[in-house]
C-alpha cells in the first residue's frame, strides 16, 4: 500500500481546490515523518505553523483544529509516512492583506521517506534565504543550487551568507562537532525541527551545545559534521567545499540517540 492523500480544511481536494494553490507562493508548511502512527516533536511542529502563520498572515489557527485536520488525513495512511501541512490565506498573493480572510490548510501524505546513507560531499554556494525564520514554500534556490552542485561533482550544497558564515543546507540544517560540544552556526537561517529535538534531548543528556559563527576555513580534519532534516536526525559529511572533515561515526551515533530519546507522540 503506498500512499497518496490530499485534504483541504479536513476534507478530500478536488481539482478546483488545488487549482488555486497549484503555483501559489505565500504559505508556509511544515513536514513531519510519521514511524507507527506517531510522530516526535508534534508540539514544536504545531509552534512552528502558530508562529509562521502570525509572521505571514497576523493570525493562526488553534492547535486543535490543526490536530483535527492532521488526524483526518492519516486516517487511511499507513502506519508510516511522510506528512506535510501547508497554511496559506484566502486574500491570496500580490494585494494587500484581508483580515476578514480565513486560513486553509492542506495536508498531504506521502510515502515515508528515504534518506541517503552518506557521508556526503557539499559544495558551497553564497545564498541568503527571505524571511529565513519561516519554512516557506516557493524557493527556487535550494534546487537550483542542489543540481549546481550536482553538476560540479557534490551530493548538495551549504548555504554561505555575505558575511561568509556557514549557515545551513539546501533542505538541511548543519551541526559540528569538536569531540566535546556539538556546535550550530550562527546565522540568519530557519531552525528545524529536528534541530530543535536535538538541542533539548542534548541538554537533558548533559551534552554541551554552543552556538559561533563557522566559516569555511574553520573547517579541517578536527571536526565531524553532518547535516538533519525531518528524514535523519544525522546524516554524516565529509567534505564542505575543498575542506575535509572527520568520518569519526561518534558525533552521528550520539545524535541518532538523541532523537530516539525523545518520546513519539500518536496523531
Amino acid at each position: 500500500m503506498t500512499n497518496s492523500i490530499t485534504r483541504i480544511n479536513g476534507r478530500d481536494a478536488g481539482a478546483r481546490d488545488l487549482s488555486s494553490l497549484a503555483f501559489a507562493g505565500y504559505a508556509h508548511f511544515t513536514s513531519m515523518q510519521v514511524r507507527d502512527g506517531a510522530v516526535r516533536g508534534l508540539d514544536l511542529h504545531l509552534d512552528r505553523l502558530r508562529t509562521a502563520s502570525d509572521r505571514l498572515f497576523g493570525k493562526h489557527l488553534p492547535d486543535h483544529v490543526l490536530l483535527g485536520y492532521l488526524n483526518t488525513a492519516v486516517t487511511n495512511a499507513t502506519p508510516d509516512a511522510t506528512v506535510t501541512t501547508y497554511v496559506t490565506s484566502r486574500s491570496g498573493e500580490f494585494q494587500a492583506a484581508d483580515p476578514e480572510a480565513g486560513l486553509d490548510v492542506l495536508v498531504k501524505v506521502t510515502d515515508p521517506a528515504t534518506p541517503p546513507e552518506g557521508p556526503l560531499t557539499l559544495d558551497v554556494a553564497r545564498h541568503e534565504r527571505e524571511v529565513p525564520e519561516v519554512k516557506h514554500v516557493g524557493e527556487i534556490a535550494k534546487t537550483h543550487y542542489l543540481r549546481l552542485a550536482h553538476d560540479r561533482g557534490f551530493d548538495d550544497a551549504a548555504f554561505e551568507d555575505r558575511r561568509g558564515r556557514l549557515s545551513e543546507a539546501t533542505i538541511w540544517n548543519l551541526a559540528f562537532w569538536d569531540g566535546e560540544s556539538v556546535i550550530w552556526p550562527e546565522a540568519d537561517m530557519l531552525t528545524g525541527i529536528t534541530m530543535r529535538i536535538l538541542d533539548r534531548r542534548l541538554q537533558a543528556m548533559g551534552v554541551p551545545r554552543l552556538s559561533r559563527e563557522v566559516r569555511k576555513e574553520d573547517l579541517s580534519t578536527d571536526l565531524a559534521a553532518v547535516v538533519m532534516n525531518s528524514w535523519s536526525p544525522a546524516i554524516p559529511v565529509s567534505r564542505v567545499g575543498d575542506r575535509n572533515l572527520s568520518e569519526d561515526p561518534t558525533f552521528a551515533k550520539l545524535l541518532h540517540e538523541a532523537f530516539a530519546s525523545e518520546p513519539p507522540v500518536r496523531l
